[in-house]
């Protein structure tokens, strides 16, 4: 039985379904791009209701937009982003434990950022990857999101019995950073 944050799976493959949740609010937003057996790429878009300078102030807050229910600690609170080389999307865990969920390796304010990382349960499958966001002007003052995730397998692993649970999971944090919270 293995532990994944509060949820318990019989395997890590299990474990990454337990995480997939509910379906995405818009899945022809998402899409698996390729998969095979050494790994998968997936790519999901949102339309953000602002410039690419707000949408981008939104991406760097991941604790304000990604799921409590695909975190560690239960509580998305819990996660912060360093926006420096190297810098850290972390998560607090109790008692002074963390995960580090990825790597931040390229950031363009206002266009772009790359993080390096296994999300979730692929990271204890040695699986790696390269989640890339793109933040594109639209007409009208609106900003496209486009998040592609490129993901490795380790060899053990077929990437493709993967490959829909991440790309549901992945879809719904990229529609949750495209809306906008109403003020409270």
């Amino acid at each position: 039985m293995e532990h994944i944050g509060r949820f318990a799976c019989k395997s890590s493959v299990a474990a990454l379904l337990c995480l997939a949740g509910p379906l995405c609010l818009h899945p022809a937003a998402a899409a698996v791009v390729s998969s095979g057996a050494s790994g998968f790429v997936v790519k999901e878009e949102a339309d953000f209701p602002g410039g690419p300078d707000t949408a981008w102030q939104r991406l760097v807050r991941p604790q304000d937009w990604w799921s409590s229910e695909h975190t560690y600690s239960g509580n998305a609170a819990n996660m912060s982003l360093s926006l420096q080389p190297g810098g850290c999307w972390c998560e607090t865990l109790p008692d002074g434990g963390f995960e580090q969920h990825m790597t931040v390796v390229y950031a363009a304010p206002g266009k772009a950022l790359r993080l390096i990382g296994g999300l979730g349960p692929l990271q204890g499958l040695g699986f790696s990857g390269a989640l890339t966001f793109k933040l594109i002007p639209q007409p009208g003052g609106t900003t496209r999101i486009v998040a592609e995730y490129a993901v490795t397998a380790n060899v053990a692993a077929d990437a493709t019995k993967l490959a829909g649970a991440v790309d549901q999971v992945l879809a719904e944090q990229v529609n949750r950073l495209g809306s906008v919270p109403s003020p409270k």
